[in-house]
């Protein structure tokens, strides 16, 4: 008799089964939904989702989808649509190497050596070939010494003005400042504007002290005070400055066993490139007389660069789709502050952040009809936690990036994240996904979930969260 009520439950599980997943996804989400937010993981907090068809644009299932919530690194996905729809897919941003004087008949330059930025967040970046420390500086070392410089009465400047020089939203927390992901955007960026601490362990509550600096980065005045933690406490270290401030200050602690590079934000990236292209000079022989300096620098003491200038290389950043890849796959908050300037700048001479995030608002609402209340954008990374955006709005300008020529190049951009194509974000108590999935029913479907104020892990939340969407697959 067991094994007939065994054999019976069995047939019965798997029917039910069969049931769910042979539902059509406007039949599953709604029950899964109401089951999601039943959890008991939202007493005070908020979620919503927007699924629409992939083909049509039709919404399937919607729920809260006008409440503007807070995204995280979801936003990426609607700068990254912006950039490609306004600046193209092959849009590239250029650097200049350049000098002023005259070089006299012993290959002296009475001058200066400038190289002038315009916001390039790839420039010294070790995720392309081309962009690499090493590659950029070994050109320019090259371009100087055939233009027959061998010696620099003057200075090397990084003219950092474009943009005004290195900023941050002012949404940004300042506990997110100092590290590598709150890095500030310059208007000449170097190395991702950050760097490497390497620490030395000691005993457990003893200062974990510094090894070294990845690389030595000029002006980085550190303040350590960092502690030493037990084995498996992982990284608790968060560094605490600000676009051009003198001191970095180093605070938490680092589990004893763990051997990771912790990476921060350095406060003047600019001034980072200029010295290390007055190294680079100097171990090549080429001697340069005066201390590397840039143009914010000398702007502050009322000192104006020179215009007239002879050209020695231009270098050209990567294609934009290759900066989307990047900016989506591992979730590099400084370029899409640079893309947001970039297109605030070239569409309407307005590189201010809020301003940028404005015209985004308006662009949408011009080409979707959009109500620009459904795009609070305050930066482009996502990173500002008051940033205010509707999964309706969200999805619909999904769906609209499936129709330009470039859709397969931003949707190889997305990371697949349990089976599915989409991009994800994490800040305080905030969790979404977005992104693309065809059914195995063969139903193609454009989703945003947002979650806003949830209770528990965000290990737990995002395991409930796959859940809903496993009623997509």
């Amino acid at each position: 008799m067991f094994k007939s009520f065994y054999k019976f439950y069995l047939i019965c599980l798997i029917f039910s089964v069969q049931v769910v997943y042979g539902q059509s996804v406007k039949e599953s989400v709604p029950t899964a939904f109401q089951q999601f937010v039943s959890s008991g993981k939202l007493p005070n907090g908020i979620a919503s989702l927007t699924v629409l068809d992939g083909k049509t644009g039709q919404v399937l299932f919607e729920k809260n989808s006008t409440i503007g919530l807070s995204t995280a690194s979801t936003l990426k996905v609607i700068t990254s649509i912006t950039a490609l729809d306004i600046l193209g897919a092959n849009y590239t941003y250029k650097t200049t190497l350049s000098y002023t004087g005259d070089i006299d008949s012993l290959g002296v330059l009475n001058g200066d050596i400038i190289l002038t930025g315009t916001g390039d967040p790839t420039l010294g970046s070790d995720r392309y070939t081309s962009t690499k420390e090493e590659v950029l500086l070994n050109k320019w070392v090259y371009k100087i010494k055939n233009a027959g410089i061998k010696q620099v009465n003057g200075r090397i400047i990084a003219d950092d003005l474009h943009w005004g020089g290195n900023t941050a939203p002012a949404g940004w927390a300042w506990e997110d400042l100092g590290n590598y992901y709150g890095a500030g955007v310059s208007g000449l960026n170097w190395r991702e504007n950050k760097m490497g601490v390497v620490f030395r362990h000691w005993s457990i509550g003893q200062p974990a002290t510094i090894e070294k600096l990845v690389p030595n980065v000029a002006n980085a005045h550190i303040v350590n005070e960092v502690t030493t933690a037990s084995q498996g406490a992982g990284d608790n270290v968060y560094a605490f400055s600000a676009p051009y401030t003198e001191l970095i200050y180093l605070r938490g602690s680092l589990g004893r066993d763990l051997k990771k590079t912790i990476e921060i934000a350095v406060p003047d990236p600019a001034l980072d490139a200029a010295h290390q292209l007055h190294q680079a000079l100097i171990s090549n022989e080429v001697w340069v007389d005066s201390l590397p300096t840039t143009g914010k620098r000398l702007m502050n003491t009322g000192e104006k660069i020179v215009h007239a200038r002879q050209d020695l290389d231009v270098h050209n950043s990567p294609p934009l789709h290759e900066i989307v890849y990047w900016f989506n796959q591992k979730s590099v908050n400084l370029y899409g502050e640079a893309l947001l300037k970039t297109i605030g700048l070239l569409s309407h001479n307005k590189s201010d952040t809020r301003e940028s995030g404005e015209l985004v608002a308006k662009y949408w609402e011009q080409k979707l009809k959009i109500p620009t209340s459904e795009l609070r954008i305050l930066d482009g990374s996502g990173l500002t936690a008051q940033n205010r955006i509707t999964t309706l709005a969200m999805s619909r300008i999904m769906h609209y990036a499936q129709s330009r020529p470039w859709f397969e190049i931003f949707h190889k951009s997305l990371p697949t994240i349990n089976g599915m194509s989409m991009k994800s974000g994490t800040i305080g108590g905030v969790l979404g996904y977005t992104g693309y999935h065809t059914t195995s029913k063969g139903e193609a479907v454009t989703f945003t979930l947002l979650v806003n104020n949830y209770v528990g892990t965000a290990s737990n939340m995002r395991q409930e969260m796959f859940k809903l969407l496993n009623t997509m697959k």
